[in-house]
Order: C-alpha cells, then sequence, then structure tokens
C-alpha cells in the first residue's frame, strides 16, 4: 500500500494544482470530473490531472489518503481542496480564483 501512497504525495506535492479524476482533462470518464475540468480551464490555472482509471489501487488509494469517498479530488498546493460540488460552490461564489491566487497560483484574469 505505501506505494500508491507515496505515488499520491509525490503528485500532491510536486504539483501546484492536481486533480485526481476519472478520465484524463482532454476526455473526462465522467461528469463530476468533467465539470472540475472545465472549472479549472475557466480560471486558466495550469493543473495535471491523474486518472484514476488507471488502477484501481490509484483509485482505492486516492479516498484513503484524503478520507474523502468520492473523486474527482483537487489538491492545491499540497491540500486537499474538495470534490465537484465544493470546487462548483467556491467558483460560483468567486472564491476559487481568489483562492488559487492567494496560494501563489496563476489564474486567467486575475490581477
Amino acid at each position: 500500500m505505501s506505494g500508491i501512497n507515496d505515488y499520491i504525495d509525490n503528485e500532491v506535492k510536486g504539483n501546484d494544482v492536481v486533480l485526481f479524476m476519472k478520465g484524463t482533462p482532454g476526455f473526462p470518464q465522467c461528469g463530476f470530473s468533467g465539470q472540475v475540468v472545465q472549472i479549472l480551464d475557466y480560471v486558466g490555472a495550469d493543473y495535471k490531472g491523474v486518472n484514476v482509471l488507471d488502477s484501481a489501487e490509484l483509485r482505492q488509494g486516492i479516498k484513503d489518503y484524503s478520507n474523502w469517498p468520492t473523486i474527482p479530488q483537487l489538491y492545491v498546493k499540497g491540500e486537499f481542496v474538495g470534490g465537484c460540488d465544493i470546487v462548483r460552490e467556491m467558483f460560483q461564489a468567486g472564491e476559487l480564483q481568489t483562492f488559487l491566487v492567494e496560494k501563489g497560483v496563476s489564474v486567467k484574469g486575475a490581477a
């Protein structure tokens, strides 16, 4: 188990913004993953997509890692932000862009 945990930890800490998702940013395999991709693309944040469908171990591992039962999962600067609902709510409230900028992530149209 530690192998997958190390891999996840490395992805989370090695990328400013990482989205563990079903499918890829170019071809999401579920609606929730697709929504988060659309939001991140809209705000213009650079992020890395990690396809949990590549491995059952990874799919379970990310849930254990975050103690969060669903996918997608968004991490910013090593911090778990949340899943689709949380990201969507932050985006609709105008908080997501602010949050990303405060974390030092460049977004489109940010001052």
